[in-house]
């Protein structure tokens, strides 16, 4: 997810085998005995997520290494791909990875249909998935594996917050604009059941396929339901483009817009007059507290467009640290169910996400706030985009464990 794909972030395939060279963590005489855990980061590099995770992903993974890696005595490589937005090229890089290149674990995953191609790639030869940047709630659903833990977010989490307190808050009537594959239409029935659970009713949606440069259509159809609020359920540059195109149609004016997945990369590239007072709910913010903003300052120098990160980056950095906890109790990633057997079993506890816990069907439960979109007059320099409005309690925000539908949770 990002600002529409420009290629800032586009990297050749010499730029590829610079950069898996340049993530690896030295080996102390300690931890030279150990075959290091390597990491294959896996996302989009060149298109509509590029800057929400990209080279920033393996950034903010490569920070937790620096950090942790010689103290947790656990040596680690990390190597980066571009899936394309292509369930077919994500399951052709896992086989490579797994296969040929040694590769032990697959990280982040924008685009749900590839993590879920990839994951069943995972599955089928016992190797462990961490999702931060994937969102489809059905991964710890009907579609659950061992081999798998879901970090940062879902589909479940954002739609549920935003959908429940926007509803309560007067918001009764909703419209939808909808990314046509599985991640958009996920996030789409989460926060409508929300809407319908708290009083309210959803008067329709309307589909777009994804990378989409003209919503006007679209826009058309929710200004002339007349619906309260229109929620956009797309990210990164689609969700850019969408929100954009609502402020040149007037939209408004007079409809309460809710951006499902918007940060502070969709504030950067819009601008706070678009911007103002749009709703969303993430698991990160930078300007949080000390801990989150002393991250973001160190992660800005590193990354080259020098951007914020994004709570899927912030992601990144807290599963590969917790990554490393196991890998340091099990000596081996050889057993992708052992290795996530004891992600599970470990308390989680780090600076950006606090204490928390992964349940039985790989889902990471950790608080969400609800945040609204400063006006111009509010900001007080750049990168000055949100305020929290709310906290959801982790109890709160994340779908109860029996209603999953996770099948070896029933078993």
């Amino acid at each position: 997810m990002g600002r529409p794909g420009n290629g800032r972030n586009a990297m050749n395939r010499r730029e590829f085998l610079i950069t898996g060279a340049a993530l690896a963590a030295p080996a102390t005489p300690a931890m030279a005995q150990t075959k290091p855990l390597k990491i294959g980061v896996m996302n989009d590099l060149s298109s509509i997520y590029a800057d929400d995770q990209g080279i920033g992903s393996s950034i903010a993974a490569k920070m937790a290494v620096d950090e942790w890696s010689q103290k947790l005595g656990v040596p680690v490589e990390i190597v980066i791909a571009d899936h394309q937005q292509k369930p077919d090229v994500g399951v052709s890089i896992a086989r490579r990875w797994f296969d040929n290149e040694g590769v032990d674990v697959i990280m982040d995953l924008p685009n749900s249909a590839v993590a879920l191609a990839v994951l069943a790639v995972a599955s089928e030869k016992n190797k462990a998935v961490i999702g931060s940047g994937a969102g489809s709630s059905v991964l710890t659903g009907p579609m659950c594996s061992r081999n798998f833990v879901h970090w940062t977010y879902d589909t479940y989490s954002w739609g549920n917050s935003v959908g429940k307190a926007v509803t309560e808050g007067g918001g009764k009537t909703w419209f939808f604009i909808t990314a046509d594959y599985a991640f958009g239409k996920d996030l789409e029935e989460n926060c409508a059941n929300a809407v319908r659970a708290a009083g309210g009713q959803v008067l329709g949606a309307a589909r777009h396929p994804l990378n989409t440069s003209d919503v006007s259509s679209f826009l058309l159809q929710a200004q002339a339901s007349g619906a309260q609020v229109v929620g956009f359920a797309n990210a990164g540059g689609d969700s850019n483009t969408a929100l954009k195109q609502a402020g040149e149609f007037g939209l408004p004016a007079k409809q309460q817009l809710v951006g499902l997945t918007a940060n502070c990369l969709t504030a950067r590239a819009l601008g706070l007059a678009a911007m103002r007072g749009v709703k969303s709910s993430a698991a990160y913010y930078w300007d949080m507290n000390d801990p989150s903003r002393a991250f973001a300052a160190a992660f800005q120098k590193l990354h080259p467009t020098k951007i914020k990160p994004t709570d899927m980056q912030a992601g990144m950095y807290a599963a590969t640290l917790h990554l490393m906890k196991a890998m340091a109790q099990t000596k081996s990633a050889a057993d992708g169910v052992k290795l996530i057997d004891a992600m599970k079993a470990i308390p989680t506890d780090d600076p950006l996400f606090g204490k928390g816990l992964i349940r039985a069907d790989g889902r990471k439960i950790h608080p969400m706030y609800l945040l609204a979109a400063k006006t111009p007059e509010e900001s007080k320099g750049e990168w000055d985009y949100y305020k929290p409005i709310a906290t959801i309690k982790a109890e709160d925000a994340w779908r109860p464990l029996e209603k999953g539908g996770c099948p070896y949770i029933k078993a």
